[in-house]
């Protein structure tokens, strides 16, 4: 399934997961729930944001974006992490608000029954998108697999408090654990904003950068060295450049001939590298 199905798919169980939690939080009037269902609002709009950005990620380069438009995806989740924020500070508010009241949730036991058919999907849609993320590379779609995780855990955490409260009838559990889970879910969506961030700042690829030098070190005795390597990710693509030290003495098309061999074997290894390399002539003679 290509990515823009994917991201169509989150859409549309996102709103069938927010229809099934206003359903739980209607028969139980409890503020765990209707957190969830809000955050789940917001879940929907960030599948939104994926799909949009994914969509536009996949457009060939052009002359204003000569390196593609795969950056909107880490733009996407950046954003997705700042939905997860909000979304957990909307959790506190609600729960805030009822930290003190007396009205007790009911029928409690249909509600969780409600909330887990609706926590499964989310948790199987969650899981679906975290795969397709790191098989494709999709900054987006995993900034939305851990948007739909951070609902889980909320979930989860209204499971626990309304079972508390059903055996106590202590109300004030069940805003407690409200506040526990959105601090789990702010914790996540910091993380994904340094995550993206990081990209956006076109931080070094250490695992890709281990891998060129583990490219490079088995046709070590084709050149004198390397210096300059750098890389940087972009979207699902890693740019990466070196300049290559060869032997003076080499004509334009052996230089050209070695460069692109090098080129092609890290292709293979890794299909989402994009190796360029400058070379650089060596005077004198290479040694034995």
């Amino acid at each position: 399934m290509q990515k823009k199905q994917i991201a169509l798919l989150a859409i549309i169980a996102g709103i069938v997961v927010l229809l099934i939690k206003i359903a739980a939080y209607l028969v139980s009037n409890s503020v765990a729930l209707l957190s969830d269902a809000l955050e789940s609002i917001f879940n929907i709009a960030a599948s939104g944001l994926m799909f949009f950005s994914v969509w536009l990620s996949e457009k060939p380069a052009d002359e204003i974006h000569n390196y593609g438009h795969q950056k909107i995806e880490d733009i996407s989740s950046m954003l997705e992490g700042i939905f997860i924020i909000v979304a957990a500070l909307l959790i506190i508010n609600a729960a805030a608000g009822r930290l003190f009241s007396s009205v007790l949730p009911i029928e409690i036991n249909l509600a969780i029954c409600i909330s887990i058919v609706a926590t499964a999907l989310n948790g199987v849609i969650a899981w679906y998108l975290y795969k397709a993320s790191k098989k494709s590379g999709s900054a987006a779609l995993e900034g939305d697999s851990k948007h739909l995780l951070s609902d889980v855990i909320s979930s989860a955490g209204v499971w626990v408090g309304l079972f508390i409260v059903s055996l106590t009838g202590w109300s004030i559990v069940d805003s407690i654990l409200a506040f526990i889970v959105a601090v789990l879910i702010i914790r996540m969506g910091v993380g994904l904003v340094i995550k993206s961030s990081t990209r956006l700042m076109d931080n070094s690829c250490k695992i890709e950068e281990a891998k060129i030098r583990e490219v490079l070190l088995r046709h070590r005795y084709q050149f004198f060295g390397f210096h300059e390597l750098k890389t940087r990710r972009n979207g699902n693509l890693v740019l990466c450049e070196l300049h290559l030290l060869v032997d003076g003495s080499l004509s334009v098309l052996q230089a050209h001939d070695l460069t692109d061999h090098l080129e092609n074997e890290l292709k293979e290894e890794m299909p989402n590298a994009n190796l360029t390399i400058h070379v650089e002539p060596k005077p004198n003679k290479r040694g034995s």
